[in-house]
């Protein structure tokens, strides 16, 4: 069974940055494509960034790129979400997700194991 575990979650004023980090284990790491989702209160789960097996490719929202960087460790089993220029609107709880051989697909159905999530609040 593979288990997700993110951190790295806060209260941030806007303008301000948080480094997100989710750990796996329980199976190979780098056979898992990686995905960051996001969900505020009363809307959807949304797709923020996804990286392939191996980190060499990158796919973010139109509405994280330039502020966004995710990439990932293999040697630790970890990967990460540097977020900066926070606003607002990034408010909301932000899941790792796990793909299977895949690619890094931006549709949540495509993704075999999810975290608990870890919550960030940008304040005004």
């Amino acid at each position: 069974q593979v288990q997700l575990v993110e951190s790295g979650g806060g209260l941030v004023q806007a303008g301000g940055s948080l480094r997100l980090s989710c750990t796996v284990s329980g199976r190979t790491f780098s056979r898992y494509a990686m995905g960051w989702f996001r969900q505020a209160p009363g809307k959807e789960r949304e797709f923020v960034a996804a990286v392939s097996r191996s980190g060499d490719n990158t796919y973010y929202a139109d509405f994280v790129k330039g502020r966004f960087t995710i990439s990932r460790d293999n040697a630790k089993d970890t990967m990460y979400l540097q977020m900066n220029s926070l606003t607002p609107e990034d408010t909301a709880r932000y899941y790792c997700a796990a793909n299977l051989w895949g690619w890094g697909s931006s549709a949540k159905g495509d993704y075999d194991y999810w975290g608990q999530g870890t919550q960030v609040t940008v304040s005004s």
